[in-house]
Order: structure tokens, then C-alpha cells, then sequence
């Protein structure tokens, strides 16, 4: 399932991609609006994502293209917001058939929750429970933990979220990953799910506000377990 991307700043497309990749969507990227619109149909994306920021004369243009062939509940459009974005041009987004508006810091955890429930609507039923991110509370009994490859530290971490492809939390202290570069596979990890621990192998993606990691890969039976435990959160 595609989600179409048009956005002009590297970084934007990696904080965006690391949200839906969550959800179970494909990212297909352009830098231009007419080139998008000149190949919409042979896209044929499930949802669509735009900056504002990087296109504040053409995203009407395009919202309105896309809403003259395809309604708000079959293809939702998000809005990535800078911090010029006025009550005016919130009431067009609306009034031209727009989903939902996050800033394009992606730091807003009630936003990002609202663009997650947004997508989530275009995954049938099934695969919704199986990509579904969900926020960690204290009773969920999740919990992680990794070694520095440096030295063998043992890094605590405060989980947020979880889903079937990472997780993102808040480590014991950010200075304690300052020789951890972004993309690095880390090998010794633990994951707790409720009373087992599973031994993943991680790659850093970020390490912004709070960290995200990927799963590479899981000993045995740990993804399936991992899929069956976020079914309980999420049904």
C-alpha cells in the first residue's frame, strides 16, 4: 500500500518515512507537484502527505486536483505545516477536503497519534493489528535495553513506542550515544514483551528529541510473538 510523499527536504522524507513504515505503507517520493499529479494514477496511493513549507503556492492547487477524482475517505491528504501557517490557510486545508495537519517537526505526540489514526483507516482490519504502533504504558510491561558497542554499557531506555518494524524511547541520557552514528546495527539488545525477553538486532535510525530504532532481525519465534502481544493492544 503506497503513500505519496511530496516533499523537498531530505530530513522531512525521513521523519515521515520512519512514521508510516510503522503503519504498513509504502513512501513513494516526488520533489514536484506536476510531476506527481502527471503520474497520480499510476501511483495510485492510499494516502497522500504534502509540505507545505516547501510548496505554500501549489498544495491547494494539488489538494483540490486530488479531491476532483478521489474523496476524503478513500485517499486522506495530511499537511505538513512550518511555523508560517495561519487560522486563513487552516480554514482552505478544511474547506479543500484535507484530513489532518501536523507540523513538520513531527514532534507533537497527540499530532502524531492523530495522523497515525488517519492512515490506519486505509488498512483493512487485520493488517491494521498487525502494524499498529502502539504507545507504551507503564502496565504494558514492555521494556529495552542495549549495550554501547564502544564498551559494553548497559543503556536503560523509557520505551514510547513499539510496532512490528522498531521502537522509539528515551535513553538514560543522550550523551551515552553521542559515538553511536545513525544506521549502525547494534547486537546486543534486550526486548521484554510482557514475561519473555527477545534478543533483536537493532539499526539507529534517529536521535533527535527521542531515539527511534529499527528491528533488523529477531531470534526464533520473537517477531510473531512480538505481532500476537500488540494484537492485545490494539484490537
Amino acid at each position: 500500500m503506497k503513500a505519496l510523499l511530496i516533499l523537498g527536504s531530505d530530513d522531512s522524507y525521513a521523519a515521515v518515512s520512519r512514521q508510516i513504515n510503522s503503519l504498513g505503507f509504502e513512501p513513494v517520493r516526488y520533489r514536484h507537484v506536476v510531476k506527481a499529479m502527471d503520474n497520480i494514477d499510476e501511483i495510485n496511493p492510499a494516502a497522500i502527505i504534502v509540505s507545505t513549507r516547501d510548496f505554500p503556492r501549489h498544495w491547494k492547487i494539488f489538494v483540490q486536483f486530488i479531491r476532483a477524482g478521489r474523496a476524503t475517505e478513500n485517499c486522506p491528504v495530511i499537511l505538513l505545516k512550518g511555523p508560517v501557517f495561519s487560522d486563513e490557510e487552516n480554514s482552505k486545508a478544511s474547506f479543500l477536503g484535507v484530513n489532518c495537519i501536523v507540523n513538520d517537526t513531527l514532534d507533537n505526540p497527540a499530532e502524531l497519534e492523530h495522523m497515525a489514526d488517519v492512515l490506519s483507516r486505509q488498512i483493512k482490519v487485520k493488517e491494521r493489528r498487525l502494524y499498529r504502533q502502539c504507545s507504551v504504558e507503564p502496565w504494558y510491561r514492555f521494556g529495552f535495553i542495549f549495550a554501547r558497542p564502544r564498551d559494553k554499557l548497559i543503556i536503560p531506555c523509557e520505551l514510547l513506542t513499539v510496532s512490528t518494524n522498531g521502537i522509539s524511547f528515551r535513553p538514560a541520557g543522550f550523551d551515552l550515544l553521542k559515538d553511536i552514528d545513525t544506521g549502525m546495527e547494534l547486537t546486543e539488545c534486550s526486548l521484554r514483551l510482557g514475561s519473555a525477553i527477545f534478543s533483536p538486532v537493532c539499526r539507529l535510525v534517529s536521535k533527535d528529541t527521542t531515539v527511534s530504532m529499527e528491528f533488523v532481525s529477531f531470534p526464533d519465534d520473537g517477531k510473531q510473538i512480538l505481532e500476537q502481544y500488540l494484537k492485545g493492544f490494539s484490537a
